[in-house]
Order: structure tokens, then sequence, then C-alpha cells
């Protein structure tokens, strides 16, 4: 085998293991006894060092220095390989273990501590985590900014700078339009219980009907919902709650999203590093365009209408009004489950408190008042309890900094998917009000979904939309939307 061969097959390898790695975070969330989790801790932190050391092996070094792309394809691979291979052969061996164990065990007990509203519980793991992130944007950064170093890690090529200038032009129109909304009369809300297993049932009926292939993935429930895998094994969760059916619905069509992603790109990709989403924002793309654009959209929401008073019976209210209930704006605790509107400005305060934590300007015992501080300016509500507050997100338990950032830059790039695929399919509404947003999938599929990681981040929504992104247009529909809706 020349160079180029031999550093596809040793991905082929690299990334199987991944996926192998992946599939035990996913048993970790969903099936795993709560009394494996030190022991599944020490499995994850084993495999990381192999993984590491396979990332790291100067042979792929030598392979790289050597190798010529025969392609396209080849050529994008290389670009992977090589800044994977950088990027790894600064992080230390026993740091890079260290890191995947005790963000392991850190995951239990953040949700232990979420269960019982105890900051104290979680603040000296968080703690260690915070410390050991630090210590690896450190290595990463060569004396550059340390949480850009992290945020490259889920979308290359952009910076905290550049994700501030954005979320500086954007929030003064979102305040806007939060207050407008505000002041206007608010539609009714959905009332009633929901039995769990009529939810579920019509939760795998959404997964259907937005492609989600059910011989290579799966649907179960989590305390925080996620998409898991790649290729052919592509798994996601969802939670019930009866008396919102709209947190089951919503978060399946979101993991949904994410998953038909990985399950729509182009089979000769898989084992090698196009065979995965490009980033976090382009990933965030999909899943918000799946469940806002198209899943909350007039259109579609006259058919779930439908949909659920069949499972469930009259639901008290006729389509326009259950459109106006699933897209209530109003403020709320929680992340996940804030509306459209509101979304982007939790994103903003996790993005500025993150940063702090990492730059050492904020300590980890000072973030739960920081947190409390900043939710009361930005909501105007004080937060009444810590799992409403800063244990209600799994991020930061398992070392995710750098990541909150690229939810609001999928909504971005959702933004001008959506301004690309009306122009291109006019009959959309008429497909989404038959619930066949597939019309509308394929066309993701087809423009962005199949190429993986071909291309960089920006390249990938560009290409798609036949525009360069910008915020624009996630501004101008969430403007024309709730305006219509509020009557402001």
């Amino acid at each position: 085998m020349n160079a180029f061969e031999k550093i596809v097959a040793h991905e082929r390898t690299t990334w199987s293991l991944a996926q192998v790695m992946g599939r035990l975070g996913w048993d970790q969330e969903t099936m795993m006894p709560r009394g494996a989790a030190d022991q599944r801790g020490e499995e994850m932190a084993a495999l990381e060092e192999v993984l590491h050391a396979r990332r790291t092996d100067p042979a792929l070094g030598e392979w790289l220095e050597a190798a010529e792309a025969p392609d396209e394809k080849g050529a994008a691979i290389l670009r992977h390989v090589r800044r994977n291979y950088q990027r790894n052969t600064r992080v230390p061996a026993a740091l890079a273990s260290e890191l995947a164990r005790v963000t392991s065990v850190a995951q239990g007990t953040w949700a232990e501590a979420r269960a019982r509203d105890d900051v104290a519980h979680f603040l000296p793991t968080l703690t260690r985590v915070i410390a050991l992130k630090r210590e690896e944007a450190a290595a990463l950064a060569q004396n550059g900014d340390l949480y850009d170093a992290l945020l490259n890690d889920y979308e290359p090529g952009t910076s905290g700078a550049e994700i501030g200038a954005m979320f500086a032009r954007m929030r003064p129109r979102l305040v806007a339009l939060r207050e407008k909304v505000l002041a206007a009369p608010a539609p009714a809300a959905l009332k009633g219980e929901y039995g769990r297993d009529g939810q579920l049932r019509l939760s795998r009926t959404l997964a259907e009907v937005f492609g989600y292939d059910f011989a290579k993935g799966r649907i179960d429930l989590a305390v925080h919902p996620f998409s898991s895998g790649s290729g052919a094994d592509v798994r996601i969760t969802t939670r019930v709650a009866e008396a919102d059916p709209f947190n089951c619905f919503y978060s399946t069509i979101h993991e949904v999203g994410h998953a038909c992603y990985e399950q729509n790109i182009d089979e000769s990709y898989r084992f090698s590093p196009l065979g995965e989403g490009v980033s976090m924002g382009v990933h965030e793309s999909q899943s918000r365009i799946y469940e806002n654009q198209l899943g909350r959209s007039r259109a579609f929401t006259g058919w779930l209408h439908g949909q659920m008073g069949r499972e469930f019976g009259d639901l008290g209210m006729d389509a326009e009004g259950f459109y106006r209930a699933v897209n209530r704006v109003q403020p709320g605790f929680i992340r996940t489950e804030a509306d459209e509107v509101h979304y982007n400005l939790h994103i903003m305060m996790r993005f500025d408190i993150e940063r702090a934590l990492i730059s050492g300007d904020l300590s980890p015992a000072e973030l739960e008042a920081a947190w409390n501080d900043r939710f009361a300016q930005d909501f105007g509500v004080a937060v009444d309890r810590p799992s409403h507050g800063m244990l209600q997100d799994v991020h930061w338990s398992v070392g995710l900094f750098g990541y909150f950032p690229t939810y609001t830059l999928g909504n971005v790039y959702a933004g001008c998917l959506m301004k690309a695929l009306r122009k291109d399919l006019v009959g959309i509404d008429t497909a989404l009000a038959e619930g066949k947003p597939t019309v509308a999938t394929d066309w993701l599929r087809e423009k962005l979904q199949q190429h993986g990681g071909l291309r960089e981040p920006r390249e990938t929504i560009a290409h798609a939309c036949g525009f360069e992104p910008d915020e624009g247009p996630l501004l101008d529909y969430l403007e024309a939307k709730f305006g219509d809706i509020y009557g402001v």
C-alpha cells in the first residue's frame, strides 16, 4: 500500500473503535445500571488510551508527510486526518485518558446533583473537569486563546471573537422582538394529560415521516435527549412529560434531524473522517430546521393537530390555535424547552459564562451566583432551583466547553438553508400539510447531508444555499413568524 492507502486503512479501524466508544456512551445514558458508573469510567479511559495511541501513532505522521491525495475525496480525508493528528499529538496520552475517566464519572455525579438540586455535590467534580479542560486547551492553543482551542473541536474555522461579534449583532433584534411579543396577548396553551404510550407511538410516527430509518436506528428514553452514532447504527433518545407532549414530539424531531444527517451520508465515506457530520454547527442546522422551520410551521402543525386528535381525542382547540400553542412564547428556565424567540438568548448567556470559566475570569465556586445574576438580567426571572439553573445541562459535566455556541450557529445556518429551500421548493407547504416533510428533507440530503465531511463547515452551508451564511435570514424568519402569530 502507498502512504495514502495506509492512512485510509488506519482510519478505518480508528473510526470503528470510536463508534464503539460512542455506543458505550449511549448505553451509559440509557440502559447502564446506576452502580456501574465507576467501572464504565475505567472502561472509557482504557478505550481512550487505545484511540489516543492510534491517533498519535508516529507512523501516521510519516504517512501524512508522504501521502498524495488521488481526488477531492482523498484531499478532504487528508485535511481531516492532518488536523486531527496535529491536535491529538499536542495532548498527552495521560491527560486524554484522565479526561475520559473523569468526564464519564462526572456525568453520573451531575445527574445525581441535578435530581437532588445539590450544587455542592457536583462542584468538586466540575472543578476537576474544568481544570483538565484548561490543561487540554493550553496544550492545544500553544500560547493562543484557550477557548478558541476548544471551540475548534466543534466548529473548525471559527473563533470566540467571531461568535461574540455575531451574537452582538443578533441580540438587539432578538431582545426587541421578545419585548414586543411578550407585551402582546399570549395564545392559549395546550391543556390536559397525554399518556406515555400514546406519546411514544406518535413520536415513532414523527420519526418515520421525517425519514428516520428504523432498520439502522432506535428510540429510547433519556433525561437529556441526544443522538448517537453514524452510518448504519444511529440511535436517538427522547423524553416524556404527560402534561407537555410537545417536549417529547419536538425532542424527537430534533434528534431525528441529527440522526438523518448521519444516516444519509454517502456510504462510500463510511469508516473515514468524511463519514460523520462536518461540525456541530452544521449538525445543529439539521436538527433545528427539522424541528423549527419544518416541524413548527403552520402547515405541518395542522397535520400534527389531526394526528394528536386521533391518538388522544379532542384537544380543545382548532388547528390554528394548535399552531399558536406550539409556538407560544414565554420566559422559561430550561434551554431545551425554550421557544425560538428565547432560545438563542439562553445560548449567549452560556457562551459568555463558559468563556469566563475557561479563561479563569470566573471560578467554579462563583458559577451559581454568576448564572443566577445573568439569568435574572437577561430573562427578568429569578432562578428558583439549581436544576433550573447551572445544573440543567449535561455539557459541562462531560467536558463539552466550546459546544454551546454551535447551537445558535446551527440556528443561523438553518435560517439560510430554509431561505434556499423555499426558493427551490415552491409547494413545500402543501407537502408539509399532508405530513410529508421528506420533500424538504430529501432536498437537505441532496444539498448537504450526503456530503458529510467533504467540505469545511461554512463551505458546506454555502454550497447548499448558493450564498455565504449570515444571521440575517434567521432573524427575518423569526420576526415574520412571530410578528404574524402575535400581531406585532
